[in-house]
């Protein structure tokens, strides 16, 4: 990977963006887009994008979600204990022992989740995963007088692990859901403007905030945007791992490339001009399927307007949902070109409807 597309995706997955408190993470993506892009735009909620050939046709979104999973405080106690709800979908069985950052008032307070001693449990009962309500973070504050000077009822949580190199092009981080796929999105179109001459579709990267929380930003623009097409950008499972069964949730490998997803609400014309330009372009990629719903933003976008032709495509990854997630950056590579050569080949008007 180029070092300066690097060093955006360090900085992506490195500022904080928890669902509800994306705005910092989004200026990173803009201010990266904007040297780029044509137009730059944001809406009342914080969702974001950059625009290619603004006057082009048909209108392509690229969509990635800023936001991560995170924890929000709810209750300080007497002794000072905070205690929080989850934001997104956080597993409880994970959250014990963890260093975290409660944002308040725009700076960091650092603390940790509490854990009781293992000498201290009752070894004669089946570990349980801990209850929400149960888990509390510790800031070493005195009593609540003193924790309410650096935190507050309503304050967004995350955990303080950063961007790390497991070995080659395996990478290590939080939020690589999604960050990885707004990442895809300003790639794309970064790669797409090297084509410029002959793009004749109006290229549009977008970044939506409360992916985990709902899909609304996704529902937002959707509709403001007013997409002919829309490729969405997320993680998939990756399988390549002990206890996965590829049975149960398909065969999926760590670098042998990005995911076309087939059913439900991807789009049976898009999804095949996708895979007809990978063959072209001999695009190595995996399958995959979304026998119901994607579980992206796909699954309001494509809701919108009477109908949007959507693909969801995914970005293996192993680990989701849990501070130590990994991913490839030859699929985050990989994806990006596949995306930019795709624009590029869409004609002026063209549709993508299904004929009857």
């Amino acid at each position: 990977m180029r070092p300066k597309s690097l060093d955006f995706l360090r900085n992506l997955l490195e500022t904080p963006s928890p669902s509800s408190g994306e705005a910092a993470g989004q200026r990173v993506w803009l201010d990266y887009v904007s040297t780029f892009a044509d137009e730059t735009g944001s809406d009342a909620y914080g969702n974001a994008w950059a625009v290619l050939n603004p006057q082009g046709s048909p209108r392509i979104l690229v969509v990635g979600h800023s936001d991560e999973i995170a924890f929000q405080i709810q209750y300080i106690s007497e002794e000072g204990f905070l205690y929080f709800a989850p934001v997104g979908g956080p597993d409880p069985a994970l959250a014990r022992g963890q260093r975290v950052h409660v944002h308040h008032g725009g700076k960091k307070t650092f603390g940790v989740i509490g854990s009781l001693a293992v000498h201290m449990q009752d070894r004669d009962k089946k570990p349980e995963v801990p209850a929400w309500h149960d888990l509390f973070i510790d800031i070493g504050a005195k009593n609540k007088k003193d924790a309410e000077k650096r935190a507050s009822v309503g304050d967004l949580v995350t955990y303080t692990v950063g961007f790390e190199q497991l070995h080659e092009d395996v990478y290590v981080a939080r939020a690589c859901d999604n960050r990885v796929g707004t990442f895809v999105a300003a790639e794309t179109l970064r790669l797409a403007s090297e084509k410029k001459g002959k793009l004749d579709a109006c290229l549009i990267a977008v970044s939506t905030i409360q992916e985990e929380n709902g899909l609304y930003g996704a529902s937002m623009v959707g509709y403001s945007l007013k997409p002919d097409a829309a490729l969405v950008v997320d993680v998939g499972h990756a399988t390549d791992m002990p206890l996965a069964n590829m049975k149960r949730f398909g065969e999926v490998k760590l670098g042998k490339g990005p995911i076309l997803n087939r059913g439900s609400v991807n789009h049976p014309v898009l999804v095949e001009r996708l895979a007809k330009t990978a063959k072209a372009k001999k695009i190595a990629h995996q399958l995959g399927i979304d026998s119901r719903w994607s579980g992206t933003d796909a699954d309001a976008i494509f809701r919108q307007r009477g109908g949007v032709p959507t693909a969801a495509l995914g970005i293996p990854n192993r680990y989701m949902h849990s501070p130590i997630e990994v991913i490839d950056l030859g699929d985050l590579e990989t994806l990006s070109e596949w995306l930019a050569h795709f624009a590029a080949e869409v004609k002026a008007g063209e549709d993508f409807k299904v004929k009857i």
